[in-house]
């Protein structure tokens, strides 16, 4: 008497473009997310790569422990960095992080 009877209501029509309009706000943050920061870090990725497969005997370059040396010898995973007169460091080519001008070490 008190509670009136509930009634399902007739199925709409289903439309294709709310799908995709739904799909679209998704679509768009990945492209997003892509430009900025998958990309550039793949670019970042590369550069690193293309330094330290160019890494010579003779080269100042600073490691990410901050140790400031000349390279005197090169292996394939390894590098002997000079730091001071008659002290050599051994360290891996990754823990090279950036190739100073020729002259900077005095």
């Amino acid at each position: 008497m008190f509670i009136s009877n509930a009634y399902a209501q007739a199925a709409g029509a289903a439309s294709s473009t709310s799908g995709l309009m739904g799909m679209l706000p998704l679509v768009l943050m990945f492209v997003v997310l892509y430009f900025v920061m998958i990309r550039p870090q793949m670019k970042r990725q590369k550069e690193t790569k293309a330094m330290l497969d160019a890494l010579g005997k003779g080269d100042e370059v600073v490691t990410q422990g901050g140790l400031v040396g000349k390279i005197t010898k090169l292996g394939d995973t390894f590098v002997s960095l000079e730091i001071a007169e008659g002290t050599e460091v051994q360290l891996q080519r990754a823990a090279v992080i950036q190739v100073l001008p020729k002259g900077s070490l005095k």
